[in-house]
């Protein structure tokens, strides 16, 4: 855990700090080929940040031209994996030291609490970057065996230039995500932040020059959907896209590779998770803060919140009583307060969005026991929302917000059969003291993570991503995540006697 500053502290800081506004191709800071910029926006006071350059087409061309030069040449994907590996450690080293200024950073664009940015994102952005780098010089090739007249080799080989294309609900995390695992397997990568939180991404790429990051390898390419991630998805010399972010536009990166050379898609995407309490859960306490937790972490923009509360009749009540009152822990207001434990909206097309579904809740006549209002136009009160049927609209719609559906059902194999009833499979949790009945749930619950008596994505050693709608092609974290950005190459060698 970071060293906390003061509320005054981090405004003194915001004040002071420069912020990057420019691409960053080939080793250096540089405008849009066309000259034009985006503006932007603190989303917790709509005041601008900065002027990003709006790149375009050209200069995604410009981008994945200097990574194809930096992979062919060898400068990166050749260099011993011990040399690799350091490179990132320096990395991991001028982050720490660069900490609070990049916590700043992704409060003032994100909306995302300070206290989360010190001590969740730039802790895990370190741990993961440091994982992966590790592994550099510890994933074995393999022989087969074909007896003695041959020997075969199956070996990885990195994939070649990556695409990447972020979120926006935790830029430096999913930025940790995507470019340990594809750097440490010697890639080079064209990288898209997401147009709302572009700040930290730039500003690591800098860090990762710093730290002897050959020129080309990384490339940061800003701007919008339309304009960089089409153009990224469809360009002819990219051999992969990984992409984090709604399952709509994970549709349309599937159809990119069609149109063009088919390339490698890996795709995590959205989530109506479950969070399922049987009637014998215990410590209810505890069940409660972490179904608080499930619902209104990161302002409960994130994918694999757990929005669907499944409860068991005969515990409702004594549960919803216990989440009314931890509910209240959870603070809202100026993201730069230290004491606030839930932020902004992280724009207001995304706030008007969230706002409806409390309109609706008000519409259908549901009981809101715990918050449904919102504040200054930017914040979201955590809400729980009690009376839902797992066929209604605010069960069935990712709102990546803080509001919490409760549905009641009346044995075990209806929670599960209520849990598995969603387009999505990311993640889910179970409550329950009976051992057995927690791994048959486990095993029933068609999800990539499934916790037990806890909330949870695992960690950076166990794999990250979904069933159904909710994932394509891969998964990122562990092991498993190097996967996707190597080839598969066997060498047979002929050994017969002649």
């Amino acid at each position: 855990m970071s060293d906390m500053l003061t509320y005054e502290e981090y405004k003194a800081l915001a004040k002071t700090i420069e912020l990057p506004d420019q691409a960053f191709i080939n080793g250096q800071f540089c405008p849009a080929a066309s000259g034009k910029t985006f503006v932007s926006t603190n989303p917790a006071t709509g005041d601008k940040l900065a002027d990003i350059a709006a790149c375009d087409a050209e200069d995604v061309d410009f981008a994945v031209g200097k990574a194809r030069e930096a992979f062919e040449d060898g400068r990166w994907s050749k260099l011993h994996p011990n040399e690799r590996k350091d490179i990132l450690l320096k990395l991991c080293e001028l982050v720490e030291a660069n900490a609070h200024e990049l916590a700043v950073m992704e409060s003032l664009d994100s909306g995302k609490p300070i206290s989360d940015c010190e001590n969740i994102d730039i802790p895990e952005f370190v741990h993961t970057l440091k994982w992966h780098a590790e592994l550099v010089d510890k994933i074995y090739d393999q022989t087969a065996p074909v007896g003695p007249g041959a020997m075969s080799m199956i070996v990885r080989e990195p994939v070649g230039v990556v695409g990447a294309v972020l979120p926006w609900n935790f830029p430096l995390l999913m930025l940790a995500w995507k470019i340990a695992p594809c750097l440490a397997a010697g890639c080079t990568m064209v990288l898209k932040p997401a147009a709302q939180t572009t700040l930290t991404a730039l500003k690591v790429a800098e860090l990762a020059s710093a730290a002897g990051l050959p020129a080309g390898v990384l490339n940061i390419v800003p701007g919008s959907g339309r304009e960089v991630g089409e153009p990224i998805g469809l360009h002819m010399d990219i051999d992969m896209v990984t992409f984090t972010g709604s399952t709509a536009t994970g549709r349309r990166f599937l159809n990119y590779s069609a149109q063009s050379n088919l390339k490698k898609v890996v795709l995590e995407l959205g989530g109506k998770n479950p969070c399922i309490v049987l009637d014998d859960a215990e410590r209810l306490d505890e069940v409660a803060q972490q179904v608080c937790a499930a619902a209104f972490w990161n302002m409960g923009e994130n994918c694999s919140a757990g929005s669907r509360l499944i409860v068991q009749k005969g515990i409702k009540d004594e549960l919803l009583e216990r989440i009314s009152h931890y509910a209240s822990e959870w603070t809202v207001g100026d993201p730069l307060n230290p004491a606030n434990a839930l932020g902004a909206m992280i724009d207001s097309g995304h706030f008007a969005k969230v706002a409806s579904y409390l309109e609706l809740a008000r519409e259908v006549g549901y009981e809101v026991p715990v918050g449904g209002e919102t504040m200054d136009g930017v914040y979201i009160q955590p809400t729980v929302v009690d009376g839902v049927k797992n066929s209604d609209k605010i069960a069935r719609e990712e709102i990546f917000g803080p509001v919490l559906s409760v549905i009641t059902v009346s044995t075990y194999e209806e929670a599960i059969a209520v849990a598995n009833d969603t387009e999505y499979g990311l993640a889910a949790s179970v409550f329950t003291a009976n051992a057995r009945k927690s791994l048959r749930a486990a095993q029933a619950i068609r999800a990539g993570t499934v916790t037990v008596n806890c909330f949870g994505e695992g960690d950076i050693s166990t794999p990250f991503g979904g069933y159904k709608q909710s994932g394509f092609g891969g998964r990122d974290n562990s092991i498993h995540a190097h996967d996707q950005y190597t080839e598969i190459k066997t060498i047979w060698v002929d050994l017969s006697a002649g």
